[in-house]
């Protein structure tokens, strides 16, 4: 605590001519008493009470010195020192992701929103900049001075459940700094010192973490799978606290009707597995424990039904582009003789072997036929609205002959008035020339439709399959007008040129058009089940003429409404005694 105007001390006199003037005020009055009956009781009364007594005489000297003594120390403007921003401008850093709702009562975010907004008044007219992490950090506000619009930004501030990748988000702050004085908050949950860029000496790092003694409990692994018959789920539970936790896991459809539930022991810092067997068919499954902890969102899982994992087989008397081009798209693509592509059963199939149309349940991928012999070709490409052609536009491509279609599949490309691509009722996929004879390789097309092909004939034909919350990924749609909707049937967004950006929060998705629907799901990354023990820290200094700021907050406003209070109290007292004493 301190004074600003400590000249105004000699003032401290006043208060001492008052209490001077009492001194040598006329202590009593001459007064004529008929009678000395009742001065024993009256002094007796004195007797027994003479502080309050006192009080009652002297309450108007006391209550003049007292507002007196408050009116000199509000002339020297006391005021207490306060910790502040430092530096020409400031950067908040504030980390959106999923494990900053964790805390006990009011989240981790929340209370550093609090934060924020209360280091606002210390500004003092300093530039702002508010940049929030994720895969792609965004600076929200840029050298901001107006303290409505930075507390209007911090308060619409909300979480987006990505990983944070701290590293990005301390790069773009750098751009911030300059050689500009900067203090730099970083408002996270766990940041490592050694993480912080140090290599300049004008930036001063404030990190404020999470509380240090949150518990969490969390699925950290879900998986399912399906024979066709049954369903087969494995499920990992972490138990992160010191103490033996007892919690009851369940597994529910996409309806919410419970399939299986048990009761789980989990001893202190371990995880335990478990392992469903023979359960009803479903496409879609949740997870979730009853956990008491400080961090719900992993508490529950949700995953996709899916077959065995999809392998591709390319017959090797294809083209050699066509191999290449698969080999490129999944690595994990198999070359095999063509004797030995029938017993590739569980496999997408690449071939032109138009006899395993019918040996092979799976859908397959046919360029060219065996069977017949192909004609000549003439006129332009022209396609239909089809999954295939989302991303490969067969423009400009020349077709010098072609093999005759099937009847009864249905024709989504053609080359004049020729069927060129084919779909079957059972979903193979035909091309009904021979890459020699055409110039699709040359175009840019030619991948993506391999790729389009390959993941039409994925095993997750009828979903999307899984997304990290915001990620966005090309998908391969039939043209046309795409949205995706919530579990609860709500529009959230439209997939834009083939692209679907996901939902914020994780769980069940659905993307839809006029006659097709296709599911996906929206889920945590392993990083975000994952909470550390909090960290706050201050590293670096920052100086100005060699004196660190300070904000000096004032008690002058309080002192004045005291004094009006006191004024007031005096007034009331005089009225009591009377104004003509």
């Amino acid at each position: 605590m301190g004074f600003s105007q400590i000249i105004f001390s000699w003032t401290a006199i006043i208060p001492v001519i008052v209490l001077l003037y009492y001194f040598f005020r006329k202590k009593y009055t001459d007064q004529t008493v008929s009678s000395t009956l009742f001065w024993s009781e009256i002094m007796q009364e004195t007797r027994v009470s003479p502080y309050l007594k006192h009080l009652q005489k002297n309450a108007l000297l006391y209550l003049q010195l007292l507002a007196l003594l408050l009116l000199v120390l509000a002339l020297m403007n006391p005021y207490v020192k306060k910790s502040t921003i430092i530096g020409a401008q400031a950067i908040f850093i504030v980390d959106t992701s999923a494990t900053m709702l964790a805390g006990k009562g009011q989240s981790t975010f929340d209370t550093q929103k609090k934060e924020m907004l209360s280091l606002v008044n210390e500004l003092d007219g300093r530039p702002v900049t508010l940049i929030t992490t994720g895969n792609t950090p965004k600076a929200i506000l840029q050298q901001e001075t107006n303290t409505k619009d930075i507390e209007k930004a911090i308060q619409e501030l909300q979480i987006t459940y990505e990983t944070a990748q701290m590293n990005k988000a301390l790069d773009v702050a750098q751009a911030f700094v300059g050689n500009t004085p900067t203090s730099i908050y970083v408002f996270t949950d766990s940041l490592d010192k050694k993480r912080l860029p140090m290599e300049k000496d004008t930036v001063k790092w404030i990190v404020k973490g999470a509380a240090k003694d949150l518990t969490n409990i969390a699925i950290t692994r879900f998986a399912a799978t399906t024979d066709g018959q049954s369903a087969v789920a494995l499920v990992q539970i972490q138990n992160d606290t010191d103490q033996e936790q007892h919690v009851t896991l369940s597994i529910e459809n996409v309806k919410g009707k419970e399939l299986v539930s048990e009761s789980v022991a989990l001893p202190p810092k371990e995880a335990v597995t478990k392992t469903f067997k023979d359960l009803p068919l479903e496409d879609t499954m949740t997870a979730n424990i009853d956990a008491k902890d400080d961090y719900a969102v992993d508490n529950s899982q949700t995953v996709l039904l899916q077959t065995a994992t999809s392998k591709v087989v390319v017959d090797q008397s294809m083209h050699q582009l066509i191999q290449k081009g698969f080999q490129t798209i999944n690595s994990s693509v198999k070359i095999v003789p063509s004797s030995q592509v029938a017993d590739n059963k569980d496999a997408t199939v690449v071939t032109n072997q138009t006899a395993l149309l019918e040996k092979i349940d799976k859908p397959i991928v046919l360029f060219g036929r065996d069977d017949v012999e192909k004609v000549e070709a003439t006129g332009e490409i022209g396609t239909t609205s089809h999954a295939l052609f989302a991303f490969s536009e067969l423009k400009d491509i020349y077709v010098s002959a072609i093999y005759p279609g099937f009847d009864g599949y249905k024709t989504i490309a053609s080359v004049g008035d020729q069927p060129f691509i084919q779909r079957s009722p059972e979903g193979d996929i035909v091309v009904l020339a021979d890459i020699a004879d055409t110039d699709w390789p040359l175009h840019p097309s030619f991948p993506l439709f391999l790729w389009s092909a390959e993941q039409q004939l994925s095993e997750s034909i009828g979903s999307l399959g899984i997304f990290t919350p915001n990620e966005q990924r090309a998908v391969a749609l039939a043209q046309g007008d795409w949205s995706v909707y919530s579990r609860d049937d709500e529009f959230l967004s439209s997939v834009t040129n083939g692209l679907l950006t996901a939902p914020m929060k994780p769980g069940i998705y659905t993307a839809r058009s006029n006659d097709e629907e296709k599911r996906f799901i929206v889920q945590l990354q392993a990083q975000e089940r994952v909470i550390e023990k909090g960290t706050s820290y201050t590293l670096g200094e920052l100086q100005d003429n060699g004196k660190k700021e300070v904000s000096k907050t004032s008690f002058v406003p309080w002192l004045i409404l005291i004094i009006l209070l006191l004024l007031v109290v005096e007034w009331e007292v005089q009225r009591r005694r009377g104004f003509t004493n």
